[in-house]
């Protein structure tokens, strides 16, 4: 399976990171091909292309921000492979996290 994430929190420090590291780790432990742009205090880190995202099985937007480049998301968005979260929820409970995104 492909994951791909984007990762965002207001200040776009800790819970950026945190949450970035709780889904890649959480991805690897299950065999899953993973990648996760982040958009925090260092700008956009881990950019996703968007054959990245066309090849994705599913989509995690772990933000509590609006983020650059929400368009690329629409066409998953219209096929119903996006699931959107509290960073702090991507932190906190990573495995329920991964799991809503295996059965979208």
């Amino acid at each position: 399976m492909k994951i791909v994430a984007v990762t965002a929190c207001p200040t776009g420090v800790a819970h950026t990171y945190m949450a970035q590291e709780a889904i890649e780790k959480e991805c690897r432990k299950r065999g899953f091909e993973v990648k996760v742009e982040t958009q925090g205090s260092m700008g956009v880190e881990g950019e996703l292309e968007q054959f990245e995202v066309d090849e994705a099985d599913a989509v995690i937007l772990a933000v509590a921000i609006g983020i650059d480049g929400e368009e690329r998301f629409e066409a998953k968005e219209a096929e119903g492979k996006v699931i959107s979260v509290d960073p702090g929820e991507a932190i906190k409970h990573p495995a329920e996290v991964i799991d809503k995104a295996v059965n979208l």
